[in-house]
Formats: C-alpha cells, sequence, structure tokens
C-alpha cells in the first residue's frame, strides 16, 4: 500500500511535466484523485469508459494513461459519457493519472524509446524536436526493410501499413508513435531513411514515396501501448505494488 502524494511527486520529477509544452486536451498530471491510498496501478492508453469501468472491476487504485479525461476536446461540460466516468471513477475510488508528450519524450520509458529497444535500434538518441522537446527517437539499424517490417509486426503484435518509398536496405531509423505521419517533410530533412510512426493523414503516404522515405505505419493505438506499461512497470518495482495492463484497442 502506498499514498497518492508519494505516486504523484514521483512522477512529476520523472516526467518534467511542469512546462513541457503539450496540447491543451493533455491536461498533463493528476486528473482525478482518489481518498489517497494506492494498492494496484493500471495503465491504459486511453481513459474511456470501458477502460475506466473495467479498472474499478479490477480494483486497481491509481490508472496511468497516455490519453486522459479531457482529450474529448469537444466536450467542455460533465455530462454523458464523462459525467459516466467520474461517477465509476469517483465511486470505486480510482485515481486518474495522464502523461502525453512528457511520456512520449522519456528516453528510458518513453513509447518511442521502448520501442526502439525492441527492435533493436543502435546508438538511439533524442529525435524529432516538437517547441523545443524532442519527443521520438533515432538511430541506426542496418537491416532489410522486409525484415524490419517482421520485427516490428511481432513487436506491436499486429500487421502494419508499409510505405515503400525509401531505400530496401535500412540504415537510419527514425520513430515518433502515434499520429506523427503528418511530419514526413521534416523527418527526411532529419537524414532517416525510414520513419515508423503511428498513423498519419492518407497525403502523408504520396508525400512519403515522393520524398524518398519509407514509413511504417503502425497504429497509433499499438505504438502507445509501450510507455504507460514501462512507467507502470516502473512505479511497480519502486512502490512495491502490482500492476496490469487493460488493453482496449481501437485498431487505429
Amino acid at each position: 500500500m502506498a499514498d497518492l502524494t508519494s505516486f504523484v511527486a514521483h512522477l512529476e520529477e520523472l516526467l518534467r511535466h511542469a512546462g513541457f509544452p503539450d496540447y491543451p486536451q493533455a491536461f498533463n498530471g493528476l486528473q482525478l484523485e482518489n481518498s489517497g491510498t494506492i494498492r494496484r496501478i493500471g495503465a491504459a492508453v486511453d481513459a474511456c469508459e470501458p477502460v475506466i469501468a473495467e479498472a474499478v472491476r479490477r480494483k486497481i487504485g491509481l490508472l496511468l494513461v497516455h490519453h486522459g479525461l479531457m482529450w474529448d476536446q469537444h466536450c467542455f461540460a460533465f455530462t454523458g459519457a464523462r459525467y459516466r466516468k467520474l461517477r465509476t471513477a469517483m465511486n470505486g475510488d480510482l485515481a486518474v493519472y495522464s502523461s502525453h508528450l512528457p511520456l512520449d519524450a522519456h528516453p528510458r520509458l518513453g513509447n518511442a524509446a521502448q520501442l526502439a529497444k525492441a527492435i533493436g535500434l543502435r546508438k538511439a538518441a533524442p529525435f524529432f524536436q516538437h517547441k523545443g522537446e524532442p519527443i521520438g527517437v533515432s538511430g541506426e539499424l542496418v537491416i532489410e526493410l522486409e525484415q524490419l517490417v517482421k520485427r516490428v509486426e511481432a513487436t506491436v503484435g499486429g500487421g502494419v501499413t508499409l510505405c515503400f518509398g525509401g531505400p530496401k536496405r535500412v540504415k537510419k531509423i527514425g520513430i515518433v508513435t502515434g499520429g506523427a505521419g503528418s511530419e514526413v517533410a521534416e523527418v527526411v530533412r532529419s537524414g532517416v531513411d525510414t520513419f515508423i510512426t503511428g498513423e498519419g493523414p492518407h497525403w502523408s503516404y504520396t508525400a512519403a514515396e515522393e520524398l524518398g522515405l519509407n514509413v511504417i505505419y503502425a497504429g497509433h493505438y499499438a505504438t502507445e501501448t509501450f510507455g504507460v506499461k514501462a512507467l507502470a512497470a516502473h512505479l511497480s518495482r519502486k512502490f512495491r505494488l502490482p500492476w496490469e495492463f487493460i488493453d482496449h484497442p481501437t485498431g487505429l
């Protein structure tokens, strides 16, 4: 058993939330507190209604998410699904803590860092600046593109979409998880020949072909399961509490 205050203090320092640039709907940090006691940690990509309900069913005390309770930016009132989520969480004494780009950017626990490690990327370094903060990872890996695709598929646990616009033999890879496909022009300028991301707009595929860049679209959800899992495992070791992942894939 541990107290919520200790968790929050550690997470704020670890993830550097203060002043970190992010999207307005991110609201990084503790989004919903509970009575103050944590006995079990949960991790999920989205703080959506099915995930909240499942977390309460599993008697989780602290839920770590990448997309928080206010991600539905079209809604500015606590009505409908947002009300139901809050009611369920509060009745279940569930605290919710969200970290978006700060978690992406973490050099060890971040989504890109964990994905890079899983596929065997070498000489990993911070990559792709967002308002002065690198939110991805780049590195070296000499491998046939076909083999890299198979390795990524095995890592994310599903099929990917390949834009074959660059070399058949890969040397320099950049990774930015989630919805970074629209940044193919900036990625090419960085010198990588292959870009791994979650998803992108339709035009990003043909743009990458014309720019001479391989792009592996591995799924927005699938590429963002790594960070919350790594963060929950880290907290589990530090506070000696069990953790579990609540899988609610979107297929996107």
